[in-house]
């Protein structure tokens, strides 16, 4: 695909830095609080985030639509923080479409050539090919409004990418979609992502999309960055509680260190009992702290198996067709979910005491402060 005249050119791996970018609407809250995020060039990169978190007015002050309160942002090495929205040669694709509903599909993705000075025959031939990468091919005479959803978010995302950005955004773009066309989509513009080499900064508070789309995911909570990282890293290594509580299913039991060696450590609940986990760079002795275990971790356990076991007692039971969820109380008084195969949980009943245990490495101990 050719590249744009944007003007925009990747220096090195970095297209996008953020640097040291606060912004504030009153003077007084941080919205964002010194941001350093880089971008790097033809990656998917998702800021993800409950609602007010930041994560939109982060991809706001990239678009132009918003400017920092302090800070800069660049792409290509080029400051772009006053640079206004329409000179900064980026694609954007908004959750409502913004499609111009008097307009036909193909007068919409007309629209951002003509106010480039684009001639008409040139205008045809990247209509010709937008409608071409999102399979609308013979729909270019239509209205909007006689385009189902999903053939609406592809005419607006094909406007996005008519005049060949380098840096696309895309603000909760799936958001109006159904669960089954949400999905679809998802697996579309991944599929665009990576044939055209784009780099994409993608917005979302689902965290399944965001998993399932990403090269790498920035995990926003008050107007900073908890964590950056590739999505199994994001999943199953969280840097903070607050990633461990928010990204997907996860049990939290709290306690205290005991020892550390090397990469592992003991931590005893209040309880007593005491558990062998994998321990972050500065977790010592002591120190309260949060275990982080995925319920997929949590194995079911033969008597004598030889490994770290809990005693635990089973508190309820559901079927989920390929597995059966398992809600645990330990002898302490620990509550633990578990998901077990069904050709394991066969058999058992509400009531029953087992032994549960997990592998050091899939339990995290992170710091509660």
């Amino acid at each position: 695909m050719d590249r744009p005249a944007s003007g925009i050119t990747a220096r090195e791996d970095v297209l996008v830095r953020f640097s040291g970018v606060a912004k504030t609407y009153d003077g007084r809250t941080l919205v964002i609080s010194d941001l350093d995020l880089d971008v790097r060039t033809g990656e998917f990169l998702t800021l993800l985030g409950p609602s007010g978190s930041g994560k939109t007015t982060t991809l706001m002050m990239l678009a132009g639509f918003e400017v920092p309160t302090r800070g800069t942002i660049s792409v290509a090495g080029r400051d772009i923080t006053r640079v206004p929205p329409h000179k900064r040669g980026i694609g954007m694709v908004f959750q409502n479409y913004a499609l111009f509903p008097h307009m036909t599909v193909a007068e919409n993705l007309a629209f951002p050539l003509s106010v480039r000075g684009i001639g008409r025959e040139e205008r045809e031939r990247h209509i010709a090919r937008a409608l071409d990468m999102v399979r609308l091919e013979d729909l270019g005479g239509r209205m909007p409004v006689q385009l189902s959803g999903g053939q609406q978010q592809r005419v607006a995302l094909a406007r996005a990418l008519i005049f060949n950005p380098q840096l696309v955004l895309m603000d909760e773009p799936l958001g109006a979609l159904d669960r089954q066309l949400r999905e679809h989509m998802q697996i579309e513009i991944k599929g665009l992502h990576e044939r055209l080499g784009l780099t994409f900064v993608y917005v979302t508070h689902d965290q399944g999309e965001a998993l399932t789309m990403s090269d790498r995911i920035a995990v926003f909570s008050d107007g900073r960055v908890h964590q950056i990282a590739p999505p199994r890293d994001i999943y199953d290594a969280p840097a903070t509680p607050f990633v461990a509580r928010f990204i997907g299913d996860n049990n939290r039991i709290t306690g205290r260190v005991e020892t550390v060696e090397g990469e592992l450590a003991v931590v005893a609940t209040k309880s007593g009992e005491r558990f062998v986990c994998t321990a972050l760079t500065g977790i010592g002795p002591g120190q309260e702290v949060m275990l982080s275990i995925r319920p997929e971790a949590v194995t079911l356990l033969q008597p004598g198996a030889g490994v770290p076991a809990a005693e635990a007692r089973i508190a309820a039971i559901v079927y989920h067709g390929d597995h059966f969820r398992l809600h645990l109380t330990t002898r302490g008084g620990e509550t633990i979910a578990a998901k077990a195969p069904v050709r394991e949980a066969q058999g058992l009943s509400i009531g029953d005491d087992v032994l549960i245990g997990w592998r050091p490495e899939d339990a995290r101990v992170l710091a509660t402060a």
